[in-house]
């Protein structure tokens, strides 16, 4: 193999060249390249404000909207009375159909209820012989 050396060949030109004098006036050239008149700037926000404005409006409600149910879904309970008006006048059931559904503590828990005017009454009349006189009026 033939011995190589850089430095003895010939040296090969890229192609490519500058022109004569070429940076001497280059910065006076592009300035004179440069538009007189600024361009107008349009800021990013001004152009997507619509944007940014939904946006802020559904974060806005998203973070209202479990306030809102939780503030309007109290729990609605029933009292006692309403309840038994309920199943008294509004419901086919009779009272059979509602001890069958009962279970056995609950009716065991059951106490009869008796009222202090059950008692003047039952009092008024076994006090009282005249009972064809009640009865009439």
């Amino acid at each position: 193999m033939k011995e190589f050396k850089l430095e003895n060949e010939p040296k090969i030109e890229s192609g490519f060249k500058t022109p004569d004098h070429y940076f001497d006036h280059f910065s006076a050239k592009v300035l004179q390249q440069l538009p007189e008149s600024e361009p107008k700037v349009i800021s990013i926000f001004q152009k997507r404000k619509a944007v940014i404005m939904m946006v802020a409006a559904l974060l806005v409600l998203a973070l209202m909207i479990p306030i809102y149910t939780s503030i309007s879904t109290t729990p609605k309970e029933l009292d006692q009375t309403t309840l038994e008006n309920y199943l008294a006048y509004q419901s086919s059931l009779n009272q059979y159909d509602l001890i069958s559904e009962l279970e056995t503590e609950d009716i065991a828990k059951m106490q009869p209820v008796s009222s202090a005017e059950d008692k003047v009454i039952e009092d008024i009349l076994t006090t009282d012989t005249d009972m064809q006189h009640l009865l009439i009026e």
